[in-house]
């Protein structure tokens, strides 16, 4: 499966950057649940192991608070390719504005 990786810098620390990642997790799963299932969230110190299926999608990976940046790295499915670059692009619009706000 072709890799997608995104790093996002922030200012925040390592502490509150988890904190605010936390609490998006929590908000995207209030926004879009009709549309993922199968969500596993599992949280590990700063980094959070993650997957979900949507669209009939299975994409799995990997987040990670470190003190200057947020790291994403993700398995995206063949069929997803063609999306890459709006997944990517709305992955890191939804990080940068939660991680500047």
């Amino acid at each position: 499966m072709p890799k997608l990786t995104i790093q996002i810098p922030h200012d925040l620390g390592k502490e509150e950057a988890t904190r605010r990642l936390q609490q998006h997790f929590h908000d995207i799963k209030q926004r879009f649940g009709q549309h993922v299932s199968d969500l596993e969230e599992e949280w590990n110190g700063h980094s959070m192991q993650f997957g979900f299926r949507t669209f009939g999608l299975k994409i799995s990976g990997l987040v990670e608070s470190e003190p200057a940046e947020v790291k994403v790295s993700a398995e995206l499915p063949m069929a997803a390719m063609m999306f890459r670059g709006t997944i990517e692009r709305q992955i890191r619009d939804e990080l940068a504005e939660m991680l500047t706000g």
